[in-house]
């Protein structure tokens, strides 16, 4: 396996030779991890970083500041940091600067309806004076469905059949407007759904979580690109047809979709039991059978890319697996995208740094910058030629080979 190192070091230090002296003709590049909502830590390390100033207007120039997902969820700020991104994207280009805002898992949770790490706080920024009478309309469409639900079937599923109280608590005010603004017509889920899940700027390779080197096979950042996407677009259209059939409301969250899914393919499975019993034809009036069989391929969702624990937006063994069963995958991975190394965040570092592995092949940029949960703080990642380092609110620290990642 030292063999296998020697080799990663020695392509490494080809790759930056090839890159040449610094000059001005050489990019710069700003990478930042995880924000979760956590606005002024965000503000504070652009302005450490040269890229915005104090009314938060774009002054990087040509630079590129790749954020790398998870700007979602748990902090209190996630709308005031998207609208912070959606801004800084034109004026970037207008410098001939570029901003690239990526997906991380947190994001997509959201754009599939999972909105299990979205807090009141959140939910609050999004709610405006005609919040409350949404919310008794809304009820009240989910009340006359489940009466329905009861006419059409003998036996009705929960997901139907929630009380007020209960329903008005899981939905608090500003629910349906995030709920709404996160759709594929919405302003954010619009905007959001067009971020691609990786980046590739002078060499590097950025993703939230990256792909799994030691997946057998030659997969590439571009291929798992298109099955998030396509996996994103297939729910969107799921939840459609729901709501077509009369199965689903347009807020129905990804556990209601799968519920409904689950409650149809049961309801069907019990009629064509029984028919086997009798020896009749199975009664299916009533069911869209081809809603049923999608509904079948849905329910098994965890399996795919979106929320595969060995998947793209989820894999943590860039900061969690051995330098030996990294080596020879990470060498192979970044030969197929013609890398020189590759940037992750997703897994929390103990270490409150940023953090190198394989002489700079791994660079490791989520030091925890929503302070309330992590526990950690605000940095960014700076690419120059082949000068890395590391910026904090506190100063700039050079890096090189550092010790292995404490997630």
């Amino acid at each position: 396996m030292r063999v296998k190192l020697l080799g990663l070091v020695a392509r490494l230090a080809l790759a930056l030779m090839a890159v040449g002296t610094l000059d001005a003709q050489v990019p710069r590049i700003v990478a930042i991890g995880d924000i979760h909502g956590a606005l002024e830590p965000f503000v504070g390390i652009l302005r450490a970083a040269g890229l915005i100033d104090a009314q938060r207007q774009w002054i990087g120039g040509s630079a590129t500041l790749v954020q790398t997902g998870d700007y979602t969820d748990r902090g209190p700020e996630v709308r005031a940091v998207m609208d912070l991104l959606m801004a800084l994207e034109p004026q970037a280009a207008a410098a001939r600067g570029r901003v690239i805002a990526l997906l991380g898992n947190h994001e997509v949770l959201n754009l599939l309806g999972e909105q299990r790490d979205v807090t009141p706080e959140i939910y609050a920024t999004f709610a405006d004076a005609q919040s409350e009478a949404r919310r008794e309309a809304a009820f009240e469409q989910y009340a006359a469905l489940g009466a329905a639900r009861a006419k059409a079937r003998a036996t009705v599923s929960e997901v139907y059949t929630q009380p007020r109280e209960a329903w008005m608590a899981a939905h608090p005010p500003g629910w349906l407007e995030y709920r709404e603004a996160f759709s594929p017509k919405g302003r954010y889920g619009a905007w959001l759904r067009r971020r691609p899940i990786s980046a590739q700027v002078a060499g590097t390779l950025f993703m939230h979580a990256g792909l799994n080197p030691t997946t057998p096979g030659d997969d590439r950042a571009s291929d798992a690109e298109s099955r998030v996407r396509a996996q994103i677009a297939r729910m969107d259209r799921f939840l459609d047809r729901l709501v077509d059939a009369k199965l689903a409301l347009p807020f129905f969250t990804l556990n209601e979709m799968l519920q409904v899914a689950a409650g149809e393919i049961r309801a069907v499975n019990a009629i064509v039991a029984e028919a086997k019993q009798k020896g009749t034809a199975p009664d299916l009036r009533g069911f869209d059978i081809g809603l049923v069989r999608e509904g079948a391929e849905v329910v098994t969702i965890g399996e795919w890319d979106v929320l595969a624990e060995q998947g793209p937006l989820w894999y943590r063994g860039y900061a969690l697996a051995t330098d030996d069963t990294l080596a020879g995958p990470l060498e192979a991975l970044l030969t197929r995208h013609n890398a020189t190394r590759i940037v992750v965040a997703h897994s929390p570092l103990q270490a409150r740094r940023i953090v190198t592995r394989l002489s700079g092949a791994i660079v490791l940029i989520d030091t925890g910058m929503l302070a309330s949960t992590y526990k950690g703080r605000a940095s960014a990642l700076e690419i120059v030629g082949t000068q890395l380092t590391a910026i904090y609110e506190d100063g700039r620290r050079p890096l090189s080979q550092a010790p292995a990642a404490q997630p």
